[in-house]
C-alpha cells in the first residue's frame, strides 16, 4: 500500500513538472515574441522617424539620379548645393538606425535613382545593437537596392570624438570601445565591397585621430561634422561619381 502510495506521488509529481516546463516555454515564447517585436519596431522609437518619412512622401521630387540615404551626418548638409548637382536628394533621418533604413527603401527606389550612397550604423553601435545584426540590416538594404539594378556605394561608419557625450556621463573609455565596434562593422562592410565589388568611401583615414577616435576639430559636438569635414567627404563622393561618369 504504503509502495503504490509513493509511486502515486511520483507520478503526480513528474505531471506537475511537465506542467512547470510548458508553462515555462509558453513564457518564454512570449517573452522572446515581444522582444522580437520591440527590436522590430526600435527604429519608430525615433521622434524624427514618422516626421521625415511623412516629409518624404509630400516631396515633389519624382526621380533623383543620386540619393544619400543615412542618419543625421547625411542630413547636416544641402548635398545639391554643396556639390553643385541638381539631381540629388537627401533621404536622411536624424537618429535612424539601419532597420530604419530597410523600412523606408520604397521612399529611395520609388525615386528610381542610378547611384546611392549610404553611410550609417553609428546609431546602432551607440543603442548597444550586435555588430553582427547591424551588419545584417545593412546588406539588406544593400542587396534590396542592388536587386532594383541601383549602384550602391558603402560608405564606412565614422568615429566619435574621445570627449564625445562626455555631458551625459560618456567618458574615453566607452567612446573608445564603440569606436572599436564600429571598426568591427567596417571591416565586415569592406571585405563584402570588395568581395562584391561594391565602391567604398573610407573618411577615417582623414577624419580619425591615430588613437581611434574623431578629430576633435572637424566636429562641433564630437559625432556630427563642420564644414571642413563635409568639404572632405564632398570630395571623396565627387570622386566616385566621375568613376561612374556621372
Amino acid at each position: 500500500m504504503e509502495k503504490k502510495y509513493i509511486n502515486t506521488k511520483k507520478k503526480k509529481l513528474s505531471s506537475l513538472i511537465t506542467i512547470l516546463f510548458i508553462i515555462s516555454g509558453i513564457f518564454c515564447q512570449t517573452k522572446a515574441q515581444q522582444n522580437n517585436s520591440a527590436d522590430t519596431l526600435r527604429y519608430k522609437n525615433n521622434p524624427s522617424y514618422d516626421l521625415q518619412t511623412g516629409m518624404f512622401d509630400l516631396y515633389k521630387t519624382r526621380q533623383a539620379d543620386i540619393v544619400m540615404l543615412g542618419n543625421s551626418l547625411t542630413a547636416g548638409t544641402n548635398w545639391a548645393e554643396l556639390l553643385g548637382r541638381p539631381n540629388i536628394v537627401s533621404r536622411a533621418i536624424p537618429g535612424d538606425i539601419l532597420q530604419g533604413f530597410v523600412s523606408r527603401l520604397d521612399q529611395v527606389t520609388k525615386l528610381k535613382p542610378k547611384i546611392v550612397f549610404v553611410m550609417g550604423g553609428l546609431n546602432d553601435i551607440y543603442s548597444w545593437i550586435p555588430v553582427e545584426d547591424v551588419y545584417k540590416n545593412y546588406l539588406r538594404v544593400i542587396e534590396t537596392l542592388r536587386a532594383k539594378g541601383i549602384t550602391v556605394v558603402i560608405q564606412l561608419t565614422t568615429y566619435v570624438a574621445q570627449d564625445y557625450a562626455k555631458q551625459w556621463g560618456g567618458t574615453p573609455q566607452v567612446n573608445l570601445g564603440r569606436n572599436r565596434e564600429i571598426d568591427k562593422l567596417n571591416k565586415l562592410l569592406s571585405d563584402y565591397g570588395r568581395k562584391n565589388n561594391i565602391e567604398l568611401i573610407n573618411l577615417l583615414p582623414s577624419i580619425a585621430t591615430k588613437d581611434g577616435y574623431l578629430k576633435p576639430e572637424l566636429s562641433w559636438d564630437g559625432v556630427h561634422f563642420k564644414s571642413e569635414t563635409y568639404r572632405i567627404w564632398a570630395r571623396e563622393v565627387e570622386r566616385v561619381l566621375r568613376k561612374f561618369n556621372m
